[in-house]
């Protein structure tokens, strides 16, 4: 479900001001096919430019996340995780044993969480939902 999104060019139309650092974080991002962790950032960034701390990192992430370019998601293992912020709404089936996340889209699900707001008196404007699971385990 994963698709490349260029967060130097939502860096761009934001007015964020991208130096190189910033600009190997975000093809990191840009290119990473799960949902990092700030270590794991660290680690690929570094593997670009030895000169990238940690700590420009996790400002970084904190610039990205704070201009809406960036989700931070706590999956429930105590370290924040990233993912660039989506066009289209999905939500997560997180492995509680191996920790794989599983992007999903529902449409049924989706109306349901429209409906259950609407009989509380609400409009739906945003919504995150976190699915926590073990495998089946299968008889073959």
């Amino acid at each position: 479900m994963h698709q490349a999104i260029d967060i130097e060019a939502l860096c761009a139309q934001r007015g964020l001001r991208i130096t190189e650092q910033r600009r190997v974080i975000a093809k990191v991002l840009s290119e990473a096919t799960d949902h990092p962790d700030v270590e794991s950032l660290h680690e690929r960034a570094s593997a670009v430019d030895p000169k990238i701390s940690i700590a420009t990192v996790y400002r970084t992430v904190r610039l990205f996340e704070e201009a809406g370019i960036l989700d931070r998601h706590d999956f429930g293992d105590g370290r924040s995780r990233y993912e660039a912020a989506p066009e289209a709404h999905h939500d997560h089936l997180i492995d509680v044993e191996s920790g794989k996340v599983i992007e999903f889209v529902d449409p049924e699900l989706e109306a349901l969480q429209k409906l259950i707001a609407e009989k509380l008196g609400y409009r739906l404007v945003d919504h995150r939902m976190e699915l926590y699971g073990v495998r089946l385990q299968r008889d073959d």
